[in-house]
């Protein structure tokens, strides 16, 4: 059989800058695409099975000669060259993972007030791709802050190993500040996407989320493990979704320690409780442990679709602020409330923990995560799949490991946290029995139906507590359908992200919402935004809230009406313009 391995073609793209110089893209609307041209440079060559030449492949043939994997085309040019393999591939169907440009790492874009920093990492000659450890050894087990604070030889190696970091040249990669720095430099606009200069890479608002802080994680913990020779050292996690762990852990208070950081919110150390639901208007007081427990429930535990618990696609050539591209529910809360909370409200930006290039400054950033990488894996544990799509698998990231060696890591390597060598101490999860229950009765509610009737005219800013009806796509739906599609109301929401903001959502509650909280069941969920910089001449910025409410229709009793009233609550932050509200089968 003679191998088609001796065909080759060759491509040329051709296109017109994508942006002037003197700016950043901000309509992606606008964005050229290049023109790609292929052809056969062996037309002559062609044969089949036997040996026979056979015509030249037509100009419509849909295949073309290459590795899927070598090939990215996105919206705006090519990713890399490479030399075309025998392998045939579709040319419409080009791969799209996202990688950081490490040649083009930059100066972050700050928040005002924020002390000039560097963000970028030491520069390497080499790059690394990831090699699993050692299968064979003990799993390394994490465990709750609250219980290792009791274990005081842990205590004394987290904060030794805390402190040898800390002590390490400013140059070196392994230095407690060049870790902080990452964070703020995949947080912050330092790196842009591998083939599109013009685009900043964004770790956070969108599906790359979850797995970008796992990588992260990882490799802070074998640092730290290294720096006291103990391959078993295992971070701790902040579990800040049980009653036991609402409060800052006491590991993170004693002032003297390597482990505390001055810039937290004086209002909310211990005894102070964790507030999932945080406004931002009661400072001193504590959160509301069945209203935390409730938020944990819708979630986690109801955010059963891949696409709605990790956030909307971000592929390589997307802008990363755009409707298109949208946070998981975890995410939005609790992740975003905690760096909120405990973030000092005294400083510019809430420093360190609320504001996203400081944030790592704090060690008790990655207990946080810690506890946010925990949520992924308990997710799993529900039966749910992970995302399946070969874009999110293929995305890589840049990190340096104990060895001072800068790595290449895949998402499709960090799925199993076995596989990575950590496990979770297993603690009971008390908020999966708190679902949250219907404010007003069945007979309440036929008693007293709502009043609201209008439709608001869109767009408008979010200044006071607003109704409005919106229609459903269907009624009625049968449980197959339910299964297969989840109801979503989608919110079009156009905001500053410089500034921190919250506002909530009901569903079929009236106008005057000061009775429903999240342990009611017209409590639908919050859209929040850490304070963030964007390098955009514009820093106002277009997104889609989605909020899956498949089960929350059922519970109010609405499964057979032709409409829903939404009501949005602003709790803070100012400029909030709502652009539309609509409901779709399945978008998150």
């Amino acid at each position: 059989m003679a191998s088609i391995s001796h065909l080759f073609f060759s491509c040329t793209t051709t296109t017109s800058p994508l942006f002037p110089p003197s700016r950043k893209p901000t309509n992606p609307k606008r964005h050229q695409l290049p023109k790609v041209t292929c052809k056969n440079n062996n037309n002559n060559n062609h044969l089949n099975s036997k040996g026979e030449k056979q015509p030249p492949p037509s100009p419509n043939n849909n295949n073309i000669l290459g590795n899927r994997r070598d090939v990215l085309i996105g919206l705006g040019g090519l990713y890399g060259s490479s030399t075309l393999t025998n392998n045939i591939i579709n040319p419409f169907a080009f791969a799209a993972p996202l990688a950081p440009d490490l040649k083009t790492c930059g100066p972050p874009t700050l928040p005002a007030g924020a002390k000039p920093t560097k963000c970028c990492p030491p520069p390497s000659t080499t790059i690394k791709d990831f090699v699993f450890p050692q299968q064979n050894l003990p799993l390394k087990i994490r465990k709750p802050a609250q219980l290792v604070a009791k274990d005081s030889e842990y205590v004394a190696k987290y904060k030794e190993a805390i402190r040898l970091m800390k002590s390490l040249p400013e140059d070196d990669p392994r230095n407690f500040t060049q870790q902080a720095n990452v964070h703020c430099a995949y947080c912050h606009n330092s790196y842009h996407q591998v083939g599109f200069p013009n685009l900043d890479l964004q770790v956070h608002f969108s599906w790359i989320f979850f797995p970008f802080h796992r990588w992260y994680l990882y490799f802070y913990e074998r640092m730290l493990g290294s720096l006291i020779n103990d391959p078993s050292f295992a971070l701790p996690y902040w579990n800040w979704d049980s009653p036991d762990g609402m409060e800052i852990p006491a590991i993170f208070t004693e002032r003297n320690s390597p482990l505390y950081n001055e810039l937290r919110n004086a209002n909310h150390q211990p005894p102070t409780l964790m507030d999932l639901n945080w406004n931002k208007k009661d400072v001193d007081s504590s959160g509301n442990v069945d209203a935390n427990l409730a938020i944990m429930y819708r979630q986690v535990y109801e955010a059963k679709r891949a696409r709605c618990f990790f956030g909307k696609p971000f592929r390589a050539g997307q802008e990363p602020y755009t409707v298109k591209v949208g946070s998981g529910t975890l995410e939005l809360v609790p992740h975003n409330v905690v760096h909120s909370w405990t973030g000092d409200i005294t400083q510019p930006n809430t420093e360190n923990m609320g504001a996203l290039y400081s944030a790592a400054r704090d060690p008790i950033f990655y207990s946080h995560h810690a506890n946010v990488d925990r949520m992924w894996s308990i997710w799993n544990s529900f039966n749910r799949k992970d995302i399946d799509d070969s874009d999110w698998l293929d995305s890589s990231f840049l990190f340096y490991d104990e060895n001072k060696d800068l790595v290449r890591v895949k998402i499709r390597d960090c799925l199993d946290t076995k596989k990575l060598g950590y496990d979770f101490l297993e603690q009971p999860l008390p908020w999966i029995n708190t679902k949250p229950k219907p404010r007003r009765t069945k007979i309440e509610r036929v008693v007293k139906p709502l009043t609201v009737t209008k439709n608001l005219d869109f767009p408008f800013k979010l200044e006071k507590i607003v109704s409005t009806v919106v229609n459903r796509p269907a009624k009625s739906r049968s449980k197959e359908d339910k299964e297969e599609k989840e109801e979503t109301l989608v919110i079009e929401v156009e905001f500053d992200r410089r500034r921190g903001v919250k506002f909530d959502v009901l569903i079929n509650e009236e106008e005057d919402a000061k009775f429903a909280t999240p342990v009611n069941r017209e409590f639908a969920g919050s859209f929040v935004n850490v304070s963030h910089v964007q390098t955009s001449m514009s820093m106002i910025t277009d997104t889609n809230f989605s909020i899956g409410i498949t089960e929350l229709l059922e519970d109010l009793g609405a499964n057979d009406d032709d409409s829903v009233v939404v009501t949005l609550v602003p709790q803070y932050g100012e400029g909030v313009v709502i652009k539309d509200i609509k409901i779709d089968l399945e978008t998150c």
